[in-house]
């Protein structure tokens, strides 16, 4: 289902770091997009990651929060890297 729980929290945590990354660096409309883009990617990484270690640091429902934000942090940091 599209919009079950865990995908609609994934999606509004992902989409606001994204956002906050965008804010702190001081970005456009161009580079929240490519903010935006990074950090769904770098959380879906983080979700498959989480599961596949079976590491249940931070767990919210079914989603790993805590791996899920690192590996959303990380993509925005590699983003930013290779912008400039």
């Amino acid at each position: 289902m599209l919009l079950s729980p865990p995908f609609v929290l994934s999606a509004v945590v992902s989409t606001a770091l994204a956002a906050l990354f965008n804010l702190w660096q001081g970005g456009n409309t161009r580079d929240l997009t490519l903010y935006l883009v990074a950090g769904w990617l770098g959380f879906a990484i983080g979700e498959l990651v989480g599961d596949w270690i079976g590491l249940d640091l931070l767990m919210i429902g079914e989603v790993h929060v805590a791996e899920s934000c690192l590996t959303c942090g990380l993509l925005l940091f590699l983003a930013r890297w290779l912008k400039t």
